[in-house]
């Protein structure tokens, strides 16, 4: 079943068009990553997505509403919720207040052991519960913006550069992370630049350049392409 269908999306910047009319679709379960240069448009996409960026033509349906008029916020009740580029953590609160901040439109029963599933996920963020979050590191702070996402119950976990700025053995266990989270049945929808590390968790993937996607398939496939390695691996096709 399809969850998230694209069709047509342009995204434009006064006379700059960030995304040039692309199709995409991610279907219910699905792992799929975006993947491309810097200024491909891959980020624009997703804000277009959650509603944080207006676009200009194009649909975006998720599960079987129309988010036309859509507001960002009614986006993520609905389940549509996204991990923005950069962490985004509220700073000066605790690493305890920021998850409940990620709950904050629930009334059910359930946040309590959600909160605690999310501690299991990630240890270090039980250990650090009352700490202010602005003093994590880097790596802890990715984990807190995941955790704090993961508190709305996701159908659709949207994820901008989740390891940017991360030394290699937290980023490596971040997309692990999220390789986790989607094999307990939530949807993941990934832009990240690491491609290669990328390619080899998903399940289908998009090549975007230029605002437009170029490449699309299963994401083993386009790891092997040598297009796909001579431009983003960093390997000379022979």
């Amino acid at each position: 079943m399809t969850l998230l269908e694209i069709r047509g999306l342009e995204v434009r910047y006064g006379g700059i068009r960030a995304v040039k009319g692309i199709d995409l679709e991610v279907a219910q379960g699905e792992f799929v990553c975006l993947i491309g240069a810097n200024g491909a448009g891959k980020s624009s996409t997703l804000r277009a997505i959650a509603g944080l960026a207006r676009t200009a033509a194009g649909s975006i349906r998720f599960g079987d509403r129309d988010l036309s008029g859509i507001a960002a916020f009614r986006r993520a009740r609905s389940g549509l919720v996204m991990v923005p580029e950069g962490r985004g953590v509220f700073s000066r609160l605790s690493v305890a207040e920021n998850l409940a901040m990620g709950a904050y439109a629930r009334s059910d029963s359930e946040v309590s052991s959600d909160r605690a599933r999310v501690l299991e996920l990630f240890p270090r963020l039980a250990e650090r519960r009352g700490q202010i979050a602005g003093t994590l590191s880097g790596g802890e702070q990715q984990m807190l913006a995941i955790g704090r996402a993961l508190m709305s119950r996701p159908k659709l976990l949207a994820l901008d550069e989740p390891s940017m700025g991360l030394a290699p053995i937290a980023a490596r266990r971040i997309l692990e992370v999220i390789r986790d989270i989607n094999r307990a049945g939530v949807t993941v929808l990934l832009v990240e630049q690491n491609a290669q590390r990328a390619l080899a968790l998903a399940h289908r993937a998009y090549v975007m350049e230029s605002g437009q996607i170029t490449l699309s398939g299963e994401a083993r496939a386009l790891l092997a392409d040598p297009r796909v390695r001579e431009a983003y691996l960093g390997e000379t096709a022979a």
